[in-house]
């Protein structure tokens, strides 16, 4: 028996406008709300929407017997709450099928697992309670930003209480060895590793409609057959693929919506089953560890970072930005506080590449942008913004250490003034009582003055007699 493992990304990053040197400390709103609510409407009616009421119609042919997870980062959500609702309440409606898994990661798809430990504990915190509060999971499978993974991140996310992570089939890593095998980590081997087929989701993610690839055109009997014929040991596919793939990157017409609701049928016929990831993680067993010294993630053949990492544009931008988390958090200004995790999305440096892919296309042919260069400088003078009206809160000739320290003797003082507040209104309130004469139980009342302290009542003189009474007495005695 084969088990299927679906799970679909969505993302999107809040895009910068054009930002000139002379917005700087001018200037502190940093987005292209037309483009942000332009793209992120045009990809859920051609693509989130439709394929929603596909997975819906699937579990509900299928007896529930199909089951696909989601990682959705923290800036899709805020978007799609703004901009297109609708999608939210149709995915809460796929959320209580229970067929469908979310998966945790950063709130913000970024890097933060690379450079601020602090930080990306954060975000996942921050994301996981997002989570929570829309669809009522709490997440138990991790998937980074970009599938980035590597030991050291396998050790924070084993201390985060998650039982399994989701990374790539990195050749540099896997070696002979198959990616269609449950393993685990060789940093915390109580964390499992589901890893990517590639070749397999990538079939459907970027050649289905691609008339020139051999196997074209690719029909779900076929995509089967191939899953059928793999190593009778090789139990589990994992289909790991942006959600765009279906109605955006691979439009309608193509018949990527008929292709994707086809594969349970034919799945059936040789018994092979979908499964969520924690499925996966509760019926297989580790075959392996993996050893993972260096960071991997499931861009380009290298499978390394070098997309948001490979050049010194990059390198000196994110080393900017994470030179700040400390004070970020330290500060409790709400507009700072959502800027930084805005200005964090992977998708900013990535803008920054000037690698080519593997068909020799650059990777800012995705960007919005008209070169690498163009994309560091528009993004450079909105950090450096940022980073003023960072500053302007907490100095930068102040260290962390003393900054810590001072910021924890305010912290005491308010705390104490607090205190002293509650206990002024608490008194004040028994002077107003006590002049009503409404005691409270708590505060005694003054007892009443003794018997001898109080003066002596004097005897009241007696009343002379009336006349009538006098003349008669006077008669009596004669």
């Amino acid at each position: 028996m084969k088990a299927i493992c679906f799970y679909f990304q969505i993302h999107q990053p809040f895009r910068l406008k054009h930002y000139r040197f002379f917005d700087i400390g001018n200037d502190h709103y940093y987005y292209d709300d037309f483009a942000n609510d332009d793209i992120i409407t045009r990809i859920a009616q051609r693509s989130y929407m439709p394929a929603n009421q596909m997975l819906l119609d699937m579990i509900k042919e299928n007896g529930k017997k199909f089951k696909v997870a989601f990682s959705i980062s923290g800036t899709a959500l805020e978007q799609l709450e703004q901009y297109v609702p609708e999608f939210i309440d149709s995915m809460k409606e796929l959320a209580a099928t229970g067929c469908v898994e979310f998966l945790s990661e950063t709130y913000a798809h970024s890097l933060s697992s690379l450079y601020d430990p602090d930080e990306f504990v954060a975000q996942v915190k921050a994301h996981d309670e997002k989570i929570y509060q829309l669809f009522g999971q709490r997440p138990k499978v991790f998937r980074n930003t970009e599938l980035i993974y590597d030991d050291d991140i396998a050790s924070m996310v084993q201390a985060m209480g998650f039982k399994a992570a989701i990374t790539a089939d990195a050749k540099h890593v896997l070696g002979w060895r198959s990616p269609n095998f449950l393993y685990s980590s060789a940093s915390a081997p109580k964390l499992k590793l589901l890893l990517k087929n590639s070749k397999l989701s990538d079939d459907i993610s970027f050649r289905f409609s691609n008339p020139d690839w051999a196997s074209y055109p690719l029909t779900a009997d076929k995509y089967i057959n191939w899953i059928n014929d793999l190593p009778q040991e090789e139990q589990l596919v994992n289909l790991f693929m942006n959600y765009d793939a279906l109605g955006e990157l691979q439009p309608r017409e193509s018949g990527i919506f008929e292709f994707i609701k086809a594969l349970p049928r034919f799945a059936a016929i040789h018994d092979i089953q979908f499964w969520t990831p924690s499925e996966v993680v509760s019926k297989f067993k580790p075959v392996a560890t993996l050893a993972v010294p260096y960071p991997m993630s499931w861009t380009d053949e290298a499978r390394d970072t070098s997309a948001w990492l490979g050049n010194t544009l990059q390198q000196e931008a994110v080393r900017k930005l994470y030179s700040i988390g400390e004070r970020v958090r330290l500060c409790t200004d709400r507009r700072i506080k959502q800027d930084w995790y805005y200005l964090q999305a992977s998708d900013h440096f990535f803008y920054m590449s000037t690698k080519h892919n593997d068909d020799g296309s650059v990777h800012s042919h995705y960007s919005p942008y008209d070169s690498p260069y163009t994309a560091f400088t528009n993004y450079m003078n909105v950090l450096s913004d940022f980073m003023t009206r960072v500053e302007e809160q907490y100095p930068a000739s102040i260290d962390n250490e003393e900054l810590n320290s001072l910021l924890l003797t305010i912290r005491n003082q308010e705390q104490e003034i607090e205190k002293l507040h509650r206990e002024v209104e608490l008194m004040r309130n028994n002077i107003v009582k006590d002049t009503t004469g409404d005691f409270p139980v708590d505060v005694p009342q003054p007892e009443p003055a003794p018997a001898q302290d109080k003066p002596a009542a004097k005897k009241a003189p007696a009343k002379k007699a009336t006349t009538a009474k006098k003349k008669a007495a006077d008669k009596k005695a004669k």
